[in-house]
């Protein structure tokens, strides 16, 4: 048996931006954007390279739901972004005006860094 987790919700409050961030700023690809209805749109991103695991980008309805935009995990990093050259990607991030929570640093699994996307939520930048 072969199983895998195949998307990650991602509560945003405004599709376009969410978008414009995860592919020019985080040079992603945009998977597939298809309308639902007037209000809702079926929105999948994943790291380029990247094939099983992508991010739905859902846009909040309701105060309950935009009370979690970037309070997903309380706090917490939600989401870790693994690279194949820390430094270029930290670099290239920087030059995109993204906002670093937490410098570089080595620890045993790897160099590690914290940054925050427009909404909130809190990723590790992991080489």
């Amino acid at each position: 048996m072969k199983q895998f987790i195949a998307h990650i919700t991602v509560v945003v409050d405004n599709y376009d931006e969410a978008i414009q961030f995860y592919t020019e700023k985080l040079n992603f690809d945009l998977i597939e954007d298809t309308l639902i209805n007037e209000n809702k749109r079926w929105v999948l991103v994943r790291p380029r390279g990247a094939f099983e695991c992508s991010l739905l980008l859902a846009k909040a309805v309701g105060d309950e739901q935009k009370s979690r935009i970037g309070q997903q995990t309380g706090g917490r990093v939600f989401l870790f972004l693994r690279t194949d050259d820390f430094w270029r990607d930290y670099r290239a991030m920087q030059d995109k005006n993204i906002i670093f929570v937490r410098e570089p640093q080595a620890e045993p699994y790897g160099t590690v860094a914290v940054f925050k996307d427009p909404f909130g939520n809190l990723w590790d930048l992991l080489g």
